[in-house]
């Protein structure tokens, strides 16, 4: 009897397991199409982290979450910023020095495994967020994976093979568990 309770909450256990799975697959590669890339989760935009420089910060492939709504005037030294450099990439760089005020207000920045500062003040209007002192590592590596076209397909039906083939093998089970019972009962 306690084996039989054990392999039902086993059996239940897995099948929440894939659903949730399956459930997250489809999330994050819906919500990576529809931003263009980059999730977007309660305000705060999941950016991944795509070079070393700013190790041991950020470690490459992590994802860190930014707030994009903040107010450019408040951001001081120190500070962790996502902007948009002159080749239209974007960059998460700490704030060395806060140059300028209003329409000239200005960052230099620098990555913090780099030398030397960036090359180019990086202003106000191209500044994307803030950092939000949250990171998960290597995460970032699953995300570009999600994006791409096999990643997509991958991420959604194998979870879902899964869950189809489970739930087979649980009907198959219960089928069989019922045959049993029957072949009892004929043969009192």
């Amino acid at each position: 009897m306690k084996g039989k309770k054990i392999l039902s909450f086993l059996s239940s256990f897995v099948n929440v397991v894939l659903f949730v799975l399956l459930a997250c697959m489809i999330f994050l590669v819906i919500s990576s199409k529809a931003s263009g890339g980059e999730p977007n989760i309660m305000g705060y935009q999941l950016k991944t982290v795509l070079s070393g420089s700013m190790e041991p910060t950020f470690q490459t492939g992590s994802v860190i979450a930014i707030k994009p709504d903040i107010d450019t005037a408040s951001l001081k030294s120190g500070d962790i910023i996502t902007f948009v450099n002159p080749d239209e990439n974007l960059v998460t760089h700490r704030i060395e020095e806060v140059q300028g005020s209003g329409e000239t207000l200005g960052f230099i920045t620098k990555g913090d495994n780099n030398d030397f500062v960036d090359g180019e003040t990086v202003y106000a209007s191209n500044v994307v967020g803030q950092y939000a002192d949250f990171t998960i590592p290597y995460l970032g590596y699953i995300m570009s994976f999600a994006n791409s076209q096999q990643g997509s397909v991958l991420l959604m039906i194998v979870p879902g093979i899964l869950l189809i083939l489970y739930s087979a093998f649980s009907i198959w089970r219960a089928l069989s568990i019922l045959d049993r019972k029957e072949e009892d009962v004929k043969a009192q």
